[in-house]
């Protein structure tokens, strides 16, 4: 296990740390997002999603629909398990299925749906530093996505912390 670090001073910052997800992540990926809300969880979906080549309009956080799917160049699932009340009712959405694919899986709230998600996996943990500014630390779960993370830190040199 092995984590990078990335300071993000606005919103913009947030996205750019998306597009070098998306620029990174190979398909069949699985990334858990964690953090309060209003973190910039969504923000960072937005700006994989988009790098992949879905519309912005589409990309919004997927809490009271559970999943959003996006089309793109490598598909992208949104999961948010905030409202799932056990894992019991989050394996009901097929999450295997999702993981499986050729496409990049995202769950927001990832720390309440744990136990079902894949031991390989990225796991991105969100904390608000001040009123524009976020800390975003990202572990990687397997050699693949220590990889992951290798490529991240060159794409986005200077920006680590």
């Amino acid at each position: 296990m092995t984590e990078w670090t990335f300071l993000a001073a606005d919103e913009q910052d947030t996205e750019r740390l998306g597009a070098g997800l998306a620029r990174a992540l190979p398909a069949g990926s699985v990334v858990g997002l964690d953090g309060p809300l209003g973190a910039g969880k969504t923000r960072l979906v937005q700006g994989l999603a988009t790098t992949l080549g879905a519309r912005r309009e589409d990309v919004v956080s997927p809490t009271f629909v559970v999943i959003h799917e996006y089309a793109a160049e490598k598909p992208v699932y949104h999961f948010d398990a905030y409202r799932i009340a056990d894992d019991d009712e989050f394996l009901e959405l097929g999450p295997d299925e999702y993981f499986a694919s050729p496409g990049i899986t995202l769950v927001e709230w990832a720390e309440r749906v744990e136990r079902c998600l894949p031991r390989e996996r990225l796991a991105v943990r969100v904390e608000v530093a001040d009123t524009t500014s976020r800390r975003f630390t990202l572990t990687a779960f397997g050699p693949g996505y220590q990889s992951v993370l290798d490529s991240l830190a060159a794409d986005l040199d200077g920006r680590s912390t």
